[in-house]
């Protein structure tokens, strides 16, 4: 089998496996790229999107907004192509020096810095947190103050501290969120579920 016919393969099981399922048109192909990325067929329980989530961030990448990321993980696994199809510029500060000497300053970690510098440098935009809660709490600490308004939030931090709360905290801003409840989350699934968006706002939303 070639590379398309095991992913239209792939797909398949998937639907036979989860179906039914309670997304809708615009949705559902999110989840299934994530449930795909991850080989867990429990994200049919633990996605959750705020109402229109999905569809806002069709919209809001077809509008050539750009991305935001919390670590390079995560950028490294967005689609190039389809960014520079689309004119999207993503953009990641966990590495830049000045968020380096705010931490450090701050007692702060470097994800909540870099969140910050993200908000104040790129405004609204598309965000994808999968790996750091606080850099998760940091952007709706700036929802809450006014200082932003993000077209989309992706909500996948992992782990065990402060990972849950924070995604529940996203969910509670009245923004567009998509979320993965509970520990679960990760770079590589966040990655999924942006490439998906990016494939939906290329070639448009099913009927």
């Amino acid at each position: 089998m070639g590379p398309d016919e095991i992913l239209a393969e792939s797909f398949r099981l998937i639907e036979a496996e989860v179906s039914p399922h309670p997304f809708d048109a615009a949705e559902w192909p999110v989840v299934r790229r994530m449930i795909h990325a991850s080989g867990d067929l429990g994200l049919v329980r633990d996605v959750a999107f705020s109402a229109g989530a999905a569809a806002a961030g069709v919209r809001a990448l077809r509008e050539g907004t750009p991305i935001v990321t919390d670590v390079r993980m995560v950028a490294v696994g967005v689609h190039r192509p389809s960014l520079e199809a689309l004119g999207i510029g993503l953009h990641c500060f966990i590495d830049d020096a000045e968020v380096g000497r705010l931490a450090e300053a701050a007692g702060q970690t470097r994800s909540w810095c870099a969140m910050e510098k993200a908000i104040s440098a790129v405004g609204d935009a598309v965000y994808v947190i999968g790996n750091a809660p606080t850099a998760l709490l940091a952007l709706c600490a700036g929802v809450r103050r006014g200082a932003v308004r993000p077209r989309l939030v992706v909500a996948m931090p992992v782990g065990f501290v402060a990972v849950a709360e924070s995604k529940e905290e996203a969910l509670a801003l009245g923004v567009p969120v998509l979320a993965v409840r509970g520990r679960k989350g990760g770079s590589a699934m966040a990655a999924a579920a942006v490439n998906a968006l990016l494939r939906l706002a290329r070639e448009g939303l099913p009927r």
